[in-house]
This record gives structure tokens, C-alpha cells and sequence, in this order.
């Protein structure tokens, strides 16, 4: 069974662009692993917004699985090593004010990305990375002695039919790759309902589906405990 990640940066989110609104994020990471989530995902940035520090100590005492999706710098590698999530899932850091980010640039980083990785490795942290869907990212990720990646999808959702079909190949392609090389393979991104069946469909070896802002959506219509066991379903 894949596994299903909930990304809660959306009610982040909407507490600080809502006055007067609070949701709690502790108890809506409890509803979703009761009812489906295998992890719970927040996104930290170094400004800590929208997720912040307070945010992070509430759902790692409420969550029995936690995933912090990071940019490798000093700061956050700090907030890791102190909160020592199940998981960690290293990513480019989004747009001051936005909960979305990108795959990570290898190239950008160069050599300050192997100690980072080898630092919070020795401290015993499940390393993922999000990528790009393509060749070249996935070898990166294997060189950089990294055993589990997350494909980003955002960029493939909304593209015209006969691009999104292309990029759907390139995904069919990287995964196969990264399964041959005994990565773990997962995907996230812009997922929404609709889209699962058919992203799975080009990718049958993923083995982890992250969704966040869909989800957070749905919920508002159905509730949380709802919206993630419909997508819960969805993942076979």
C-alpha cells in the first residue's frame, strides 16, 4: 500500500491570512493520521512563516510520524537535529510569503550538499530530496548518497495536453530509474484528486503520494477526516 503524506502548510497558511483565524495544526495532524496519513508534513523556511517554530515543537508532540520538508542550511539543520522528525525531505525553499517549494538544485549547491546530507545521516534522520522528474536529477540524488526522492509533479499538473503527456513520459522514465537504482520513490506536488489516477498510472513504482493544498481545500467542503480517506482510496 502507498504511503500517504498530509502536508499541513495550508492551514499555515490560512491562519495568517485569515484575522482571527487559528486552526490548530497538532490536532488536525492527529485527525489525519487517525483516519489515513502515514505522515504529517510541514514545510519550515528560515523566516519560520507560515509554519512556525511553536508549530513545529506542537505537531511533533502530536504526530506519531513527522516529516519537516527543508532547504539544507545551518539554520534548519538545527531545527531538525533538535526535533529529530521521522523524516526529513529536502527541497528548494519557496517564495517569501508561499507554502510551495521546488525540487532542490544540485548544481547550486555543489559540495556544501554532501556534508548537510551526511550531518543529519550521522544523526540517525530519514533523507529524502525533491527533484525534478528526469534522468539527470535522479542520478544527482544517487550520487549524493540519498536513497529516497520525491518527485515534483507542480510543474506537470497544469501544462497543455501534449506537454503533460511528454512529461508524464519523463516521470515514467525517471522512476524506473530511480527503482533501478533502489531509491524510494514518491511524488508530490499540485497533486489534486483528479490527478492521482493518472500520475500513478505513468509512475506504477511510487511508493509515497504527498498532497497538501487539494486536501486542505476538500476539507473545507467535507471535513478533514473525509477528505483524507477519499484520498486515501485513491492511492490503491
Amino acid at each position: 500500500m502507498r504511503l500517504l503524506t498530509l502536508s499541513l502548510d495550508a492551514l499555515a497558511a490560512l491562519r495568517d491570512a485569515t484575522e482571527g483565524s487559528q486552526p490548530d495544526l497538532a490536532a488536525a495532524a492527529t485527525l489525519g493520521e487517525l483516519v489515513g496519513a502515514d505522515f504529517v508534513r510541514l514545510g519550515v523556511t528560515e523566516e519560520m512563516r507560515p509554519v512556525r517554530e511553536a508549530d513545529v515543537r506542537a505537531v511533533r508532540g502530536a504526530a506519531a510520524a513527522l516529516e519537516l520538508r527543508m532547504a539544507p542550511v545551518p539554520a534548519l539543520v538545527k531545527v531538525a537535529l533538535e526535533t529529530q522528525p521521522e523524516r526529513l525531505l529536502l527541497a528548494s525553499e519557496g517564495r517569501k510569503g508561499r507554502v510551495t517549494s521546488g525540487p532542490l538544485d544540485f548544481r547550486a549547491w555543489g559540495a556544501a550538499l554532501p556534508p548537510v546530507v551526511r550531518t543529519l545521516h550521522e544523526a540517525g534522520l530519514q533523507v529524502a530530496v525533491r527533484i525534478s522528474p528526469d534522468l539527470e536529477s535522479v542520478k544527482a540524488a544517487h550520487a549524493a548518497d540519498l536513497t529516497a526522492v520525491e518527485f515534483f509533479t507542480g510543474a506537470l499538473i497544469d501544462l497543455p495536453e501534449a506537454e503533460r503527456r511528454a512529461g508524464l513520459e519523463r516521470l515514467t522514465d525517471a522512476t524506473r530509474l530511480a527503482a533501478k537504482l533502489r531509491l524510494s520513490v514518491g511524488i508530490g506536488g499540485g497533486l489534486g484528486i483528479r490527478d492521482l489516477a493518472t500520475v500513478l498510472a505513468a509512475a506504477p513504482a511510487v511508493q509515497g503520494v504527498a498532497v497538501g493544498r487539494s486536501l486542505i481545500s476538500r476539507a473545507l467542503l467535507v471535513g478533514l477526516d473525509r477528505a483524507v480517506r477519499d484520498f486515501r482510496e485513491r492511492l490503491g
